[in-house]
């Protein structure tokens, strides 16, 4: 799920077919986005889920597919065109959940790439729609000159975006929630310290012990496959989300989403995902958020 600050998450259905790949589903398949660009995603047959073609993110799940993380991403199954749009297909990862309880999770100490400033350095792009969110959480954050030009630089919006959330201090952040009764909340602009977000986790599970074991174990396996993945030892891994789903039944899980701004090093180059960023060595976070996520979760537990 891209992220883009729509505030409302849109719900598709299909004719109700059932999955090839698995036990056929009695409910109509369904995607429930909480962030990211209206129009993004579209729900497939068979328990399938389409997503504006990437190339960028085509290539990275065809590694992801060969690499020990297969597991933790939805399964991919190539592209197809419907209406003459092109579509990367991978599985719905809600088929399998009876109204699901849904969080979004960006990853990382960052959201944009390396590239992404030098671009903005060479050719700079105020942007007036970038300005206006700013404005709208803090009318006091733009400078004088982007007061008088009514616009600021991508990354500027970024990087003053990250600073008020927990991306800076935690390498991660929420980005929406969507609750089983349909309740959505995307107002985590400002989610910021360690309280916060347990805060924020605990209301997400309604302080369910199982729930939360459920999480914790999922995380704690990714966290052990990630640092062994010659996959994600050698990509910077920016503005890729964490899915956690859960329903009313206790079941839990956990996907790696998003790899539309996933990028291969070169070949001298590896990360260790943890050391901070220093423009240059392409660091991403991710493993840094990560340890803090399941610190975070461990300490939502009771002590037994």
């Amino acid at each position: 799920m891209q992220p883009c600050g729509t505030s409302a998450w849109n719900e598709h259905k299909n004719r109700g077919t059932s999955s090839p790949l698995s036990m056929p589903s009695k409910k109509p398949q369904q995607w429930l986005q909480v962030v990211g660009h209206a129009g993004t995603f579209r729900v497939g047959e068979y328990g399938m889920l389409l997503k504006k073609f990437c190339e960028g993110e085509q290539q990275c799940f065809q590694k992801l597919m060969e690499d020990t993380l297969k597991p933790y991403v939805p399964a991919y199954h190539g592209v197809v065109q419907q209406d003459e749009h092109d579509y990367n297909m991978m599985d719905n990862l809600l088929t399998h959940f009876n109204s699901p309880a849904i969080m979004d999770c960006k990853m990382g100490s960052r959201t944009y790439l390396e590239e992404e400033l030098v671009l903005a350095r060479e050719r700079p792009q105020p942007r007036r729609d970038m300005y206006e969110k700013m404005v709208a959480v803090d009318p006091e954050a733009p400078t004088a000159q982007e007061q008088a030009q009514q616009a600021v630089l991508k990354t500027r919006y970024m990087q003053w975006r990250e600073s008020l959330s927990s991306t800076t201090t935690l390498g991660f952040r929420i980005e929406g929630v969507r609750k089983a009764n349909g309740e959505c909340r995307t107002n985590f602009k400002r989610t910021k310290s360690r309280e916060q977000v347990m805060d924020a986790l605990k209301d997400f599970v309604d302080s369910n012990t199982q729930i939360a074991r459920g999480y914790l174990r999922r995380l704690k396996q990714l966290r052990q496959v990630l640092e062994t993945s010659d996959f994600f030892r050698t990509h910077e891994v920016v503005g890729s989300s964490l899915l956690f789903v859960h329903d009313g039944t206790g079941k839990t899980g956990v996907w790696m989403i998003d790899f539309a701004k996933t990028a291969a090093l070169p070949p001298h180059l590896t990360l260790d995902h943890r050391s901070p960023w220093v423009e240059g060595n392409r660091e991403d976070g991710y493993l840094w958020g990560l340890d803090n996520l399941i610190d975070i979760l461990t300490n939502i537990l009771p002590l037994t």
